[in-house]
């Protein structure tokens, strides 16, 4: 079971760009070896930062009006949302020490 909750076109606004506090969106694909790779260390996080933190998975294919309007050019990205707005963007499959910063910065 994902820690990370799925989000979509329809309901980006409500989920990520409302929510106070930190969101974090992981924008991805299931064709995406990198995507993958990332996926599991998303969700260990999200469980780590359970209260801290919202974790979301937007699928760029399903939802390719949010994807376009994050220009969203290349997947995995991580973009971290303070209070409604894009404080940090990590683009690629990237160890989870890198991410785990990230988080920690904006938690």
């Amino acid at each position: 079971m994902s820690n990370a909750m799925a989000v979509t076109d329809a309901d980006f606004e409500s989920e990520v760009e409302k929510h106070e506090g930190l969101a974090v969106v992981d924008f991805w694909a299931t064709w995406c070896g990198p995507c993958r790779m990332v996926g599991p260390i998303v969700d260990q996080l999200a469980g780590e930062y359970a209260g801290k933190a919202k974790v979301l998975k937007l699928d760029v294919d399903s939802n390719q009006r949010t994807a376009t309007r994050f220009n969203i050019r290349s997947i995995p990205q991580i973009l971290f949302f303070k209070d409604g707005k894009l404080v940090d963007t990590v683009i690629g499959a990237v160890p989870k020490t890198v991410l785990e910063g990230k988080f920690k910065q904006h938690a």
